[in-house]
């Protein structure tokens, strides 16, 4: 019997199972089950009354080729199990049912594994609670190695959508990027870290582990860190990863958003962004541009936005990992520009600086393990990529990698990537030249379109200035262990 069909009577078996047994929650439900059965919040549920049913998943559960087909990416779900003796279909809905689900679950059990019930909660329990099917495996186990429902897409959209519903509040998820575990592309593995970074990482995770300790010993200022260190380091990497690898819903604010003309009351919105983070917790709450603050608070702007800044460090103050399961992490490129105010916020200080050659080294391993290079020397390309970000390494091989296209060629040889490196070094030079006395357009590719965009100003020069931002730096993360307020 096929694989196809396994999985079919997998998701008809967890259905049937879930809909019986009312001690069973959403986190029962492997993750791409229940997306296929969320209803609720402000754009569905609808029974017709016109009011939207609570966001949630309601019994019974039914399943159709279509539902099956969702969830188990199994393109004939009833052509997978319709030689079996007991599946059943119905031609007009499309329903597929259980003639005899005793006869289901035996076969099911003959063909899997304890390894395959623990990452289905439901099925582990129901297996677990009938001794003639003689697995030893723990429901709770099962439900830990599933991702909570707190961390998919659909809890998280539903739920901005029930409690942020109106023009105002529309306006103001303007601030906020919101990303579900499921869509951050890295994990803590992927990123080179130093052994400080490791270590104030590991430390962060016990904290969110043992919030319940924690609050009983009456240890609740904690939970609050920055990061420094300059662009392309791998701050911004290293906050998602760890949403990732800790299941936790990521919401990302930059401050400089808070200038826009568009936004309305700035205060306000601030206080919504803090209002988000604890809707969606437990979650990273993670604060770009934090340098801001210190540059607003020091500077003439408009009071609103001096309202703003002090809005934004009191509510600093009144959100908590330990009440209100969230984690603050703030970034910063300047540190040189916070003030005290700003640092006796944060309760760990994590340091992010350039990469040194043997950290170089490692990124370049990191991030060309997918690739085919002829006679490949990490340490020959970290010596002469002194003073480069692992954001700035990922633009070098992107540079190798598409010269290499245009002559065809999918395999790169060591002197792509030591070409790659001047070409880089040559452009990044033009970047940082003070073009505006100069022959500006004779610089530029396109020449006069480009000063038509901006307006004469700097035009990139040909160049991709993603590598000054720090969501590219994913492998980046310096060797200084330096860690200090």
């Amino acid at each position: 019997m096929s694989d196809a069909a396994l999985d079919v009577v997998e998701f008809m078996l967890t259905a049937s199972v879930y809909s019986d047994d009312r001690t069973l929650d959403e986190n029962d439900l492997p993750p791409s089950y229940r997306r296929v059965y969320w209803t609720g919040g402000a754009d569905d549920g609808d029974d017709g009354d016109g009011v939207s049913k609570p966001a949630g998943i309601s019994r019974p559960l039914s399943v159709t080729t279509a539902t099956v087909r969702e969830a188990t990416d199994v393109s004939q779900p009833w052509e997978a199990v319709s030689e079996l003796m007991f599946t059943e279909r119905d031609e007009f809905s499309g329903t597929l049912t259980f003639a005899d689900r005793g006869l289901a679950e035996q076969w099911f059990a003959d063909r899997i594994d304890e390894e395959r019930l623990l990452e289905n909660p439901t099925l582990a329990k129901h297996f677990a609670d009938h001794d003639e099917y003689e697995f030893d495996v723990d429901h709770e186990e099962a439900r830990d190695r599933n991702r909570p429902i707190q961390a998919d897409r659909v809890w998280i959209d539903g739920l901005l959508e029930e409690y942020f519903d109106t023009e105002d509040d529309e306006e103001m998820l303007d601030l906020v990027e919101v990303r579900a575990p499921e869509e951050v592309e890295m994990s803590l593995e992927d990123l080179v870290l130093t052994a400080d970074q490791e270590n104030e990482l590991d430390k962060i995770a016990k904290a969110i582990e043992h919030r319940e300790y924690l609050s009983r010993i009456g240890l609740r200022e904690i939970g609050k860190l920055l990061f420094v260190g300059p662009p392309g380091t791998g701050k911004t990497s290293t906050a998602q990863a760890l949403a990732q690898d800790m299941d936790l819903p990521f919401v990302e604010v930059k401050l400089s958003m808070i200038t826009s003309q568009y936004l309305g009351e700035t205060a306000k919105n601030v206080d919504k962004t803090f209002e988000v983070a604890k809707r969606l917790s437990p979650c990273i709450l993670f604060i770009d541009e934090f340098d801001f603050v210190a540059k607003t608070r020091r500077s003439d702007e408009h009071a609103a936005l001096k309202r703003a800044v002090n809005t934004l460090l009191k509510s600093i103050d009144n959100i908590s990992l330990i009440e209100d399961d969230v984690l603050l992490i703030g970034a910063t490129n300047h540190p040189d520009q916070l003030d005290e105010a700003a640092w006796r916020r944060f309760d760990e200080i994590i340091n992010f600086p350039k990469p040194d050659y043997d950290m170089r080294a490692d990124i370049l391993r990191v991030i060309t393990r997918q690739m085919v290079i002829d006679e490949f020397d990490p340490q020959l390309i970290a010596e002469v990529t002194q003073g480069l970000t692992g954001s700035d390494l990922r633009m070098v091989l992107r540079e190798a990698v598409l010269e290499a296209l245009t002559e065809d060629r999918t395999q790169l040889t060591q002197e792509d990537l030591l070409n790659a490196v001047e070409e880089f070094e040559e452009r990044d030079t033009l970047k940082n030249m003070d073009m505006m006395g100069g022959d500006h357009d004779a610089l530029v590719a396109g020449g006069d379109l480009g000063k038509a965009s901006d307006g004469g100003h700097d035009h990139d020069h040909g160049h991709d200035h993603s590598h000054d931002h720090d969501h590219d730096g994913g492998h980046d993360h310096g060797h200084d262990h330096s860690h200090d307020h």
